[in-house]
């Protein structure tokens, strides 16, 4: 019942990931690491970050904030300032409500609106530049395609700047396509991958969602699939979900849980009512009440 790990490449890139110790503040996401964005989305924070790429279309509603490079992608919009550290690249009809500043150099494109103005310290080169969630996408689809996952390896390391082992390790906040994230709610068109340490507002909509440890959620989950949350979270809210619901030790959902199949430690702790179609099972410490194959046999 367990969820598996992402192992497919080109599913990571379709599954929603937030890795650990992100926290979500009042005005701004704060992450740990990269931010990937992509296509159509609508972010109702600000961004603090090492890396940033943004697809096009995608609205950020506060600043932008990075350590490392920046690269935003035609038509999208920021609603506050963009800072960063290093490198900028700005595509064709972008649009920044207040100031860019720039401590590396600038590549950017045809009709931009920067309202509050701009401050670059390195050189300035207006182009159009190449649509960087578009091509990473693209390029990395097509390596993995081919078996190279050496050279997938390689471009990530020099995307972010970053020594990483493997592409499941790297520590970036990977949103898809069509995203929502506002205070209210966290609504993406795929699987829901969460860290550790992780401090999240609002009501999480997605297909599936596996939770880390430690982490607090201030709001309910929904999923069409399964719903596995690890050990010491809390949970200010519901787990609804069409699929299986399993809860690990130390755990505390403060609402109910409604699922076709529940799983939950003796140790962890739900205020409100437990309602499954299937059946629940309380896990004993070091022994399960029922083993993998019974309970296969009750959705039978």
């Amino acid at each position: 019942m367990e969820c598996e790990h992402i192992t497919d490449h080109d599913d990571l890139l379709k599954t929603f990931i937030i890795p650990d110790n992100t926290s979500m503040e009042e005005h701004t996401i704060v992450v740990d690491g990269d931010v990937i964005i992509g296509n159509h989305s609508d972010i109702r924070y600000g961004l603090i970050a090492n890396t940033a790429i943004l697809g096009e279309r995608v609205n950020v509603s506060g600043n932008l904030i990075t350590t490392s490079d920046v690269r935003i992608d035609m038509w999208s919009r920021i609603g506050g300032n963009v800072k960063t550290h290093s490198d900028a690249y700005i595509g064709e009809f972008v649009t920044i409500d207040g100031k860019l500043v720039v401590k590396g150099d600038l590549d950017i494109g045809n009709d931009v609106k920067i309202n509050g103005g701009f401050e670059a310290k390195g050189w300035i080169v207006i182009r159009n530049p190449i649509p960087v969630i578009a091509y990473l996408f693209m390029y990395l689809s097509e390596m993995l395609r081919l078996g190279k996952d050496e050279e997938v390896e390689k471009a990530l390391e020099e995307l972010f700047e970053e020594d990483i082992d493997t592409v499941d390790e790297t520590n970036a906040m990977i949103v898809p396509n069509g995203s929502k994230i506002s205070m209210d709610a966290i609504r993406v068109p795929s699987g829901a991958i969460i860290g550790d340490k992780c401090r999240l507002v609002g009501n999480i909509r997605a297909t599936s969602i596996d939770v880390g440890t430690e982490n607090t959620l201030y709001g309910s989950i929904r999923t069409l699939g399964d719903a596995v949350i690890g050990e010491n979270n809390i949970i200010h809210g519901n787990i609804v979900s069409r699929g299986d619901v399993y809860v690990a030790q130390g755990t505390h959902v403060l609402g109910e849980i409604n699922a076709r199949y529940i799983k939950i430690h003796e140790h962890a702790r739900v205020d409100g009512v437990l309602r499954s179609q299937k059946g629940t099972i309380f896990e004993r410490e070091n022994e399960d009440v029922l083993s993998d194959s019974e309970l296969k046999d009750l959705e039978v």
